[in-house]
């Protein structure tokens, strides 16, 4: 799959490391705009068309109650994703047209929630783009019913993404406000009517070590980099299973899917391969917790 040279400079210019930046979140915290209850109770069944810009719009604003401006930016992203091949199939198409990527942004940035830009969220985190973000989770190609761990909770997106996909969901993120921040986001939408969020289990702690106690999982997403494949992640990833990670030193990652098999005589062996065939992609780190203080990275 590839990726236009425009698209990749967007998304290299994506990460940007905020010192102090929850300050920021004083004058650009929630509430939201357009706050309607959902009209349509969620299922799996429930298909937003893809036939047109008009088509799509007028069945998102009688089923889920959305902002018919930011559903066309949702929808003009969505045409260019599906373009550019970053859907592996109409399935991973339909769980972004029904994740409310704006949700998850500061309310400053709601208008340009569906650019290619990554934007700052606090703490010197950003929500990744939805061109990574949906290449990301179309590599992995979640199913119905498969448990799927993500690793650095962020903004809430990625999830989000993910509940429209299987009902078993996992997430870890490091830093405590902004796990507390995240979790009320989804609390707030699933009082919403967004119920597909009830699959969502979240939880602040160091996402080396993963989840243990509800592992293992068939799909695993890292959403921050590190110089290494995690083995305590790697331990609960099924025989069969799938890992994104970006891996490679600071700044420099690249986005590796990781298949794990296990021979009949209890042997382990993984394989690798670059997403993005070679381009190095940015992530912010993947720090580590001594106590309950944020001490540097997992990098080796």
């Amino acid at each position: 799959m590839s990726v236009d040279a425009a698209t990749w400079e967007g998304d290299l210019q994506r990460r940007t490391f905020v010192a102090g930046s929850a300050a920021l979140l004083a004058g650009a915290a929630f509430p939201r705009v357009a706050q309607a209850n959902v009209p349509t109770p969620y299922s799996v069944d429930l298909q937003p068309p893809t036939t047109s810009r008009e088509a799509f719009i007028k069945w998102a604003v009688e089923n889920r109650g959305e902002n018919p401006r930011i559903l066309g930016a949702r929808w003009d992203r969505y045409v260019f994703l599906r373009a550019n091949n970053d859907f592996i199939n109409a399935r991973n198409g339909r769980a972004f047209l029904l994740t409310p990527r704006d949700e998850f942004v500061l309310k400053r940035d709601i208008g340009r929630a569906y650019e290619r830009d990554f934007h700052d969220i606090g703490w010197g985190v950003t929500i990744s783009g939805p061109l990574v973000v949906s290449r990301m989770t179309s590599t992995i190609d979640v199913q119905m019913g498969e448990k799927v761990l993500e690793i650095g909770t962020g903004s809430g997106n990625q999830s989000a993404y993910l509940s429209n996909l299987t009902d078993k969901v996992w997430t870890i993120e490091i830093i405590k406000p902004l796990a507390e921040r995240t979790r009320g986001i989804y609390d707030d939408l699933i009082g919403r009517g967004y119920t597909e969020y009830k699959s969502i289990n979240t939880k602040n702690a160091d996402g080396y070590y993963g989840w243990e106690e509800n592992g293992p999982f068939d799909k695993i997403i890292v959403t921050c980099g590190i110089d290494h494949v995690p083995p305590p992640l790697l331990q609960q990833l099924k025989s069969g299973g799938l890992m994104v990670i970006p891996v490679g030193p600071p700044g420099a990652q690249r986005v590796l899917k990781v298949a794990k098999t296990q021979a009949a005589d209890g042997s382990i062996t993984t394989t690798r391969e670059d997403i993005y065939g070679g381009k190095i992609v940015p992530f912010v780190p993947f720090t580590k917790l001594e106590g309950d203080k944020i001490v540097g990275s997992h990098n080796r």
